[in-house]
């Protein structure tokens, strides 16, 4: 009975370690580029297939990594991301990459998370404070200065930020262990949401008078992707 047991509670482990997995499933073919047509495809992981036979090499390419984007918003900063939704070869090959630009001094890259992916950044330009915390209840901060070259990680679902503290603009390239990792930026799904969440919750969560609430819930809350 005991062996019975043993094995029964195996198996349960086991199960439960398959769903718990954080990285994207592993592909059981060449690829699987992405399309948004149902017709004589097959349903992958979130998107549909193309037929191998129709890939070309452009589902594989994307041009403009290079190129520097315009800071001139609140946040002083831009995100452009390469992943599944650009290069749909990505598909199922779990993994994508995205050029942050900041502005001098002060351009950030706010507080967020990426639900289903572990971030690797270079500084390939300037100066970045960057940190995360870690998960309750230690929420342990992690910080860091990168200058040109360095590299830094940020695990999975947990909170992180970048910040340029040097007089001149920054760019660092961030590689994400998803082809779609997500983001949610922390200031914007909390006081930013459509629709709005109850001034009375965020006013206990974050000690704060509900006329301070409303106020921030009246910002307008931007994109920098």
């Amino acid at each position: 009975m005991k062996v019975v047991h043993f094995l029964v509670a195996s198996i349960f482990l086991a199960l439960a370690s398959s769903l718990a997995s954080a990285s994207d499933p592993s592909p059981l073919q060449d690829f699987c580029v992405a399309i948004n047509d149902t017709k004589n495809a097959v349903f992958v992981n979130g998107k549909f297939c193309k037929d191998p036979k129709l890939a070309t090499p452009n589902d594989f390419f994307f041009s403009g990594l290079s190129n520097p984007r315009n800071t001139e918003n609140q946040v002083g900063s831009t995100v452009t991301p390469v992943n599944v939704a650009q290069i749909p070869g990505l598909n199922t090959l779990g993994i994508s990459l995205a050029r942050i630009d900041f502005a001098p001094y002060g351009g950030l890259n706010p507080p967020h998370t990426h639900p289903r992916a572990t971030e690797i950044l270079v500084v390939q330009e300037g100066t970045l404070y960057v940190g995360f915390v870690t998960s309750n209840p230690e929420n342990k901060l992690f910080t860091k200065v990168l200058n040109k070259g360095d590299v830094f990680v940020f695990p999975v679902g947990l909170i992180h930020f970048q910040f340029n503290i040097g007089k001149t603009k920054a760019v660092a390239i961030a590689a994400l262990s998803s082809q779609n990792p997500g983001v949610i930026t922390i200031a914007n799904a909390v006081f930013g949401s459509n629709p709005a969440i109850n001034p009375d919750v965020l006013s206990k969560a974050f000690q704060l008078d509900q006329n301070v609430v409303k106020s921030l819930q009246k910002k307008f809350w931007w994109d920098n992707n």
